[in-house]
């Protein structure tokens, strides 16, 4: 049975990937996942805000005039908030490298070219085997349009692959008027892969001290749905790599989104949950499913169920949103 797949042109061993999560701040933990059966890992993201933080110290100590006062670096994000500075950041890709077999793709996330085109020569240049830009942005100015929105993902791809040469993936969210040409735009523009999806964060209001909150919530496999949806129905139309991330927790998962289309899945809720070894689970239970169902290989599996291919195309579409909501059962107990 062969489990191997490719994402970004590189050759994996399976389509299990550790998509970006605190749990790589450890090279230790790095070594760990590939124990465990990850053919990949995505390191944690290093923040746009990072960059312009460390080009601003730069500029202090170089440039600001005697009557600067220290106290207007209190501004700015304190380093602590923060899992590593830039440089720190290439170090760990360096260490990883050395530490592991398996490709170490690297993560920036951020809203804006800023100094992505040159930090990501730098991470080109640490080893890293491919990068994954992180957009992350919710767009709040009542005169922006949709148009000025999208364009901003195509110039920060455009900047970043005329800058590198390693593989590059964009993760990003479904938060489009046309998600379908979207993908399509950023195949054309030379994405690499298309990671499905970011997740964004909204505050909290706690009710005792007044405040808004802020704090992570792991995902459930109910939002699996959506990235199976739109890798259903992209498969085999764009040419690009395919990563399913959020929702993913079991084999089952990952066989359904295989089945849809996608090349690798990505995993971090699970991890945080059940530990790094719960990787080695998923793999014997995917390997268990495909031995009593007769699949020789992922490849096999691998959009047999995506719009393509499926023998109900409509039920990706509004025909199922229909069925679906017609046919609910109403009986009150």
């Amino acid at each position: 049975m062969t489990l191997s797949t490719t994402y970004l042109g590189l050759n994996l061993r399976s389509p299990l990937v550790v998509s970006a999560n605190p749990l790589s701040q450890s090279v230790d933990n790095i070594k760990l996942m590939e124990d465990a059966g990850a053919s990949a890992v995505v390191l944690y993201s290093l923040f746009e805000e990072q960059l312009r933080l460390d080009r601003e110290a730069l500029y202090y100590h170089l440039e600001a005039q005697a009557e600067s006062h220290w106290e207007a670096q209190t501004y700015f994000p304190q380093a602590t908030e923060y899992r590593t500075g830039p440089e720190g950041y290439l170090e760990h890709i360096r260490k990883a490298k050395a530490a592991v077999d398996i490709p170490v793709i690297a993560s920036l996330n951020g809203t804006s070219i800023g100094g992505w085109t040159t930090f990501a020569r730098n991470i080109e240049q640490a080893g890293a085997d491919a990068l994954e830009l992180n957009i992350y942005t919710i767009p709040t100015d009542l005169n922006q349009t949709a148009a000025e929105v999208e364009q901003t993902y195509l110039n920060i791809l455009t900047a970043v692959k005329s800058s590198v040469s390693i593989p590059v993936a964009v993760k990003l969210g479904p938060f489009f008027s046309n998600f379908a040409n979207m993908a399509k735009r950023l195949a054309d523009a030379g994405a690499d892969g298309l990671v499905m999806f970011n997740r964004f964060y909204q505050p909290d209001v706690d009710l005792e001290s007044l405040a808004l909150t802020s704090n992570v919530l792991l995902s459930t496999p109910q939002a699996l749905r959506l990235p199976l949806t739109w890798i259903g129905l992209l498969h085999g139309k764009i040419n690009v790599s395919f990563a399913a991330t959020s929702g993913v927790h079991t084999a089952e998962d990952v066989l359904k989104l295989l089945m849809v289309g996608a090349d690798v899945t990505m995993l971090a809720s699970a991890l945080l949950r059940n530990g790094i070894g719960y990787l080695t689970t998923v793999e014997q239970n995917l390997v268990a499913w495909m031995a009593a169902h007769e699949y020789d290989s992922v490849a096999q599996m691998r959009g047999s169920m995506s719009q393509l291919n499926s023998g109900d195309p409509s039920a990706f579409e509004r025909a199922q949103y229909m069925k679906a909501l017609t046919n609910y059962p109403t009986a009150v107990r």
